[in-house]
């Protein structure tokens, strides 16, 4: 299962993401296919982590840590930014209607 997990910060008493960590495999493409590397959940959810991270960090220029590990990639602003934070939110809805249809594959948590 894929394990989501945005974090809450506050900037100047008002809360909002600050960062998110994606880890696991969603086993999708395993459970419906005999053939490796065909879970979609994962392509997809992977594919979209990079696009935020990359608009945050290149196109935003926001400043961030990003850990990109085996199983396992996390982002932290390092300070506050508007257009960073909207764009997690934005990302943390996407991820919310995809575990709609995949439950068994997807978990979102706020922390």
């Amino acid at each position: 299962m894929l394990d989501c997990v945005f974090r809450l910060g506050e900037f100047d008493g008002i809360k909002a993401f600050s960062g998110f960590e994606i880890s696991g495999h969603a086993g999708f493409g395993t459970a419906v296919s005999e053939y490796r590397g065909n879970d979609i959940v994962c392509a997809a959810v992977s594919s979209c982590t990079m696009l935020v991270c990359n608009a945050i960090t290149e196109n935003f220029g926001a400043e961030a840590e990003v850990k990109v590990e085996e199983n396992r990639i996390t982002l932290k602003l390092t300070k506050p930014d508007s257009s960073a934070q909207k764009l997690i939110s934005a990302f943390y809805e996407h991820l919310e209607m995809l575990s709609e249809d995949y439950k068994n594959n997807l978990r979102l948590r706020i922390v």
